[in-house]
C-alpha cells in the first residue's frame, strides 16, 4: 500500500528464459513400418483438445489444412506457449514437424532424456515448414511438444503439428469414462465424493461446476473450500498415458449450513467494508482520527507496523508524531476509540509491512521475534487481529521450492509458523487478514517462482504456499487488485486494471482455484466467498486501478448474482462474497466517501 500522494510504479515481471537452437533437420524421407504420429489433435481440429495454452485459440482462417489452425498472440511477459506431453519409447528416434506463420514462431520438444531440441523462423508471412528430430533417452517414456512465439510480438499461426516415432508402450484408447459418482460425507465447506474404478485408468481428474479441481491416483477425493449452504455440481474423468475419458454423469450436493467456517469470521457481517487507517504516517489525504471513521467500516486495519531491518522480525508500531500530524489523538484516546469501534462490533487489527515494511523472516529467530513483537502490539491496544502486506521483497521462492502444498523456503515457513502459532494464541476469533498484490497470487496461474527452466522472477506466485497453508485460519483475503500489471485470468485472456473485467477475473480465479503455473495436476484450491473480499483503490489519488462506482456495481452484481458480465463469465454466482477492502479510509475520506456511500448503497 502507497504512503505517497502519487501512485507507485507498476510491479511487473518480465522473464525469458534462453533455448536452444539446433540445426533444422530434414523429415526423413520414409518412416518405419511401426512410426505413426503420437500427437494428439495437432491440426487443432477438435479446438485445443490435448493442448496446454497460455494465449491460444483456434481460428478457421489462415490454416494449413483442415478447417482450423492455431492462433496465439503473446505479450509483455508471456510468449504464449501451446504444449502437449506425450507417451514415447526409450532410446527410440522421433520427428517433430508441423507449419507456423508469424514472427519468431518455435516448435520444440523437451524432456527427451537426451538433447531437448527446437526449431523457429525469424519470419514466415506465409506458411513455412519447422521440423526437428531427437532420440529419447533410455528411461524416457513422456515427452512435451511445444511452439511458442516471442514476448510482445504480434500473434502467431500453427497447424498440423506432427510427431511421427514409435508409439509408446501407453499409447491407444482413453479409458472409459467413471461409472457411480457419488457423493460421501458432506460438510459446510466440503464435499466427499467416490466412484467405480476404471480398468487401464491411471489417475483421475474432479471436476466442481465444470471446472477442474483436483487430480487423484484413487476413487475418491474431497473437494473442500466450499461455501456453506451452496449447490455445487461435480464429475470425474480417467485418465492414463493415451489421455483424458469423458466426463461422469453429474452429481450434485448442497454444502450444509455453516457456523464460522472457520477463520475467526463468525461476528464479521455478512457482507463487510474493509479499509486501512493511516495511523502511522501522513500523506496528501491528512490524517483521520480513528474515532471519526465512520461506522461503515466494519474492519480497520491500522497501517502500519514496521520491523527495524528487514530480516529482524521485530516489528514496530510508532503512531503517526504530532510534528507530521497536527490533529493526531493521544495514545489514551487511541486505546478508546478502539475499545469503542469493537464496543459497536468493528475490528480493529495491526497491518504489517505496506510498500515501505519489507519483512523477511529468514531465520527461526526471526519468526520467534515477529511472534514475540507482533503479540506486543496487540496486547497493548488491545487489537483483534493482524492484517499481512507484505509487499515487495518480502517473500520470494528458492529455486528449488516448487509446489506451493509444501513450501521449503525458509521466509514461507516461518510466515505461515509465525501467524499459525499466533491464531492458536489467541484463538479462533482472532481475525487474520491479508492483502498481496496480484503478481504474487494470480499471476501463479501462468508462473510460479523461477519456473521449469530458470529466469523467472522468484516472488511470482509466492503468496500462494502461505495462503493455503493457512486456508482453514485466514477470515479475509483481499487481493490488492490495484498498481497492477495485465494479469491472465481462467479464460486464458488477459486482464488489465481500470474496468469491472478485472475485478471479475481476478476475483474468479480465488473463488474457482487454478492450475499453479498452467500444471492441470497442481490445482491451488479455491477459497469461500465468506473469505474472499475484492481490494480496490477508494480514489484516483490512492493508486493505479480506479474504478467508478457504476464499475464497483457492475463487478459485485456479476459475481454475487451473475448478471450485469461484461466479457469476463465468471464460474458461478457467489452470494456470500464477503466485500470490499479499499486503500484507504484517509483517501476515501479525500474523496468525500464515496467508496463507503457506494458500499452502503449496495449492501443496505
Amino acid at each position: 500500500m502507497d504512503r505517497a500522494r502519487r501512485p507507485r510504479p507498476v510491479l511487473t515481471a518480465l522473464t525469458a528464459a534462453l533455448l536452444a537452437v539446433p540445426g533444422i533437420t530434414a523429415l526423413s524421407s520414409a518412416a518405419r513400418a511401426a512410426d505413426a504420429d503420437v500427437a494428439v489433435n495437432g491440426g487443432f481440429e477438435s479446438g485445443l483438445t490435448g493442448w496446454t495454452c497460455t494465449a491460444g485459440t483456434t481460428v478457421t482462417s489462415p490454416v494449413h489444412s483442415g478447417r482450423s489452425a492455431l492462433q496465439a498472440t503473446p505479450a509483455g511477459s508471456d510468449n504464449a506457449q501451446c504444449s502437449q506431453t506425450v507417451t514415447v519409447q526409450p532410446n527410440a528416434q522421433y520427428t517433430l514437424s508441423g507449419y507456423v506463420r508469424g514472427s519468431y514462431v518455435y516448435l520444440g520438444a523437451s524432456g527427451t532424456g537426451t538433447t531437448d531440441v527446437s526449431a523457429w523462423t525469424q519470419s514466415a508471412p506465409d506458411w513455412q515448414q519447422l521440423s526437428t528430430t531427437f532420440r529419447t533417452g533410455a528411461t524416457t517414456t513422456r515427452v512435451t511438444i511445444y511452439t511458442h512465439g516471442w514476448y510482445g510480438t504480434g500473434a502467431y499461426h500453427a497447424d498440423d503439428l506432427t510427431l511421427t516415432g514409435p508409439g509408446g508402450s501407453g499409447t491407444g484408447q482413453p479409458p472409459a469414462a467413471p461409472a457411480g459418482l457419488r457423493t460421501t460425507t458432506v460438510t459446510a465447506s466440503s464435499v466427499g465424493l467416490s466412484w467405480s474404478a476404471v480398468t487401464g485408468a491411471t489417475g483421475y481428474a474432479v471436476y466442481r461446476d465444470g471446472a477442474r479441481v483436483q487430480t487423484v491416483t484413487g476413487t475418491s477425493a474431497t473437494v473442500s473450500g466450499l461455501a456453506a449452504s451452496t449447490a455445487y455440481s461435480f464429475q470425474v474423468t480417467a485418465l492414463n498415458d493415451a489421455g483424458e475419458s469423458a466426463k461422469s454423469a453429474v452429481v450434485t450436493a448442497t454444502t450444509s449450513p455453516g457456523g464460522d467456517g472457520g477463520g475467526g469470521s463468525s461476528d464479521l457481517p455478512a457482507h463487510a467494508l474493509v479499509g486501512y487507517l493511516h495511523a502511522s504516517f501522513a500523506n496528501g489525504a491528512g490524517y483521520t482520527r480513528l474515532a471519526d471513521v465512520p461506522d461503515s467500516w466494519d474492519v480497520i486495519d491500522l497501517a502500519f507496523g514496521e520491523p527495524t531491518s528487514a530480516t529482524s522480525g521485530d516489528i514496530r508500531f510508532d503512531r503517526c508524531p504530532v510534528t507530521e500530524c497536527p490533529n493526531v489523538e493521544s495514545d489514551a484516546e487511541f486505546k478508546a476509540a478502539i475499545k469503542a469501534k469493537q464496543a459497536a462490533g468493528k475490528k480493529v487489527l495491526i497491518s504489517i509491512g505496506g510498500q515501505n515494511g519489507q519483512v523477511q523472516l529468514t531465520t527461526t529467530a526471526a519468526r520467534d521475534a515477529f511472534v514475540s513483537s507482533v503479540s506486543h502490539i496487540i496486547d497493548t491496544y488491545g487489537l483483534d487481529g493482524l492484517d499481512i502486506d507484505f509487499e515487495g521483497h518480502s517473500l520470494s521462492l528458492n529455486a528449488n521450492d516448487t509446489d506451493f502444498r509444501n513450501p521449503t523456503t525458509p521466509v514461507i515457513v516461518n510466515l505461515i509458523s509465525a501467524l499459525k502459532t499466533l491464531k492458536a494464541r489467541y484463538g479462533a476469533k482472532f481475525v487474520l487478514t491479508t492483502a498481496p498484490e496480484t503478481f504474487f497470487v494470480q499471476n501463479g496461474y501462468q508462473y510460479y517462482g523461477t519456473g521449469k527452466w530458470g529466469g523467472q522472477d522468484p516472488r511470482c506466485g509466492a503468496y500462494l504456499p502461505v495462503i493455503h497453508a493457512l486456508r482453514d485460519d485466514l477470515t479475509l483475503l483481499h487481493v490488492q487488485d490495484y498498481n497492477s500489471g495485465p494479469i491472465m485470468g481462467l479464460d486464458n485472456q488477459y486482464h488489465s486494471m481500470g474496468g469491472a473485467d478485472f475485478h471479475i477475473a481476478m476475483t474468479d480465479m480465488l473463488l474457482t482455484g487454478f492450475p499453479v503455473a498452467g500444471d492441470p495436476d497442481n490445482v491451488f484450491p479455491p477459497l469461500r466467498p465468506d473469505q474472499v473480499a475484492i481490494g480496490m483503490p477508494a480514489s484516483t489519488n490512492a493508486g493505479n486501478g480506479y474504478v467508478s462506482p457504476a464499475e464497483v456495481t457492475r463487478t459485485l452484481d456479476c459475481l454475487t448474482k451473475k448478471t450485469n458480465c461484461g466479457s469476463y463469465t465468471p464460474h458461478g454466482s457467489r452470494p456470500a462474497l464477503r466485500g470490499l477492502m479499499t486503500w484507504s479510509v484517509n483517501w476515501d475520506r479525500y474523496a468525500n466517501w464515496e467508496f463507503q456511500k457506494n458500499f452502503d448503497a449496495y449492501f443496505g
